[in-house]
């Protein structure tokens, strides 16, 4: 094929929109999970997360120097601190988790404090320190420094009247009968006017070979401000990014080129032009001349998905907290689990 043009690509994506998307589901039907074989996996992984956090506590806690100020000394020693939000956060799911994790309670024997100093410990700057020494020693352990990966946002509910995937689809139906998304804005905007936030957004970048998040952020206003904070996340990380599918919000060449040279995998908007960088027309020509191939590459996003899915299974997709440092927190602590469950795994 000669040179592409932006007419090729809009036939493309109407042509994938209406043909190849169903050849493509067709020909890749999604697997049916055996529960033979996934129950006992499922048990070992949760008890192997168990034995391995207290000494990557450990050796997170020794990486850090910390200077006392003025004032009375914290009743709990830090590692007791960091184990205790953890637990926190992973406790009061499922009856299969909780079978799975009793000896986890055998690291707080002796610990006696109220809900407040529990609250407390999701705004703890020492423990959020710790907890983030703990994301990048695990990245460490798991020998990651190049990822081939997959991005995707997903939203936390601040309220247990709203559930994230129900009403971002209500939003896409408002989106198809008011063109230009007027409907989306709309139903935003009485969002916010009948109460304070909804939801929190979290963007997770995640690693196809391992299924574990290389970085993750959130923001309480966006999917765009969670994805600037996991972009930053791993600029400060020794983790180079070989290639990234994305979804079509980050379809356009302002976000491509921000990705350095990471080749990077999106389906382009039905008004996609070729105006942009050198990057961008040459995955633009790569996607209208190699469709098949290319998409065998961007539905691997669906790995994304299926990550979120296991969280709010374990994890739960509500948040209770009300401040947004310790909002952050909770949400990066999930991430954290996340990692822990999969360590084995892969």
């Amino acid at each position: 094929m000669g040179r592409v043009t932006e007419d090729d690509i809009r036939y493309k994506v109407e042509e994938i929109n209406n043909i190849l998307g169903k050849k493509y589901a067709s020909e890749h039907p999604k697997k049916k999970r055996d529960w033979k074989i996934y129950e006992p996996e499922f048990s070992q992984r949760i008890k192997t997360a168990m034995k391995d956090l207290d000494p990557l506590i450990n050796e997170a806690i020794s990486t850090i120097r910390i200077v006392r100020g003025p004032g009375h000394p914290h009743s709990l020693t830090l590692d007791q601190r960091v184990k205790l939000l953890l637990i926190k956060q992973l406790v009061g799911e499922s009856n299969r988790m909780f079978s799975n994790m009793l000896v986890v309670f055998s690291m707080l024997s002796g610990v006696d404090v109220s809900y407040k100093t529990i609250e407390r410990l999701y705004s703890d700057d020492e423990v959020a320190v710790v907890i983030h020494n703990l994301h990048v020693l695990i990245m460490k352990k798991k020998g990651i420094t190049n990822s081939d990966a997959t991005g995707d946002g997903t939203g936390y509910s601040l309220t247990v009247k709203k559930n994230y995937e129900s009403y971002a689809q209500k939003l896409k139906d408002l989106a198809k009968e008011n063109p230009g998304n007027r409907g989306e804005k709309d139903e935003t905007k009485r969002s916010e006017g009948h109460k304070k936030r909804l939801f929190a957004y979290s963007f997770s970048l995640m690693d196809l070979k391992t299924r574990m998040y290389i970085a993750f952020g959130s923001s309480m206003k966006s999917e765009r401000g969670a994805y600037d904070r996991a972009m930053s996340l791993l600029a400060s990380m020794d983790i180079t990014m070989d290639s990234i599918r994305l979804d079509r919000y980050y379809s356009s060449p302002s976000y491509m080129d921000t990705l350095g040279d990471a080749k990077v995998f999106v389906i382009p908007k039905k008004n996609a032009t070729l105006n942009g960088s050198q990057k961008w027309k040459s995955t633009m020509k790569e996607f209208v001349e190699d469709t098949m191939e290319y998409l065998e590459q961007y539905h691997q996003r669906s790995n994304s998905e299926s990550g979120f899915a296991a969280d709010k299974k374990m994890l739960g997709w509500n948040i209770a907290q009300k401040r947004d440092d310790r909002i952050d927190n909770a949400l990066f602590c999930t991430n954290v689990w996340h990692n822990l469950f999969n360590m084995g795994r892969f």
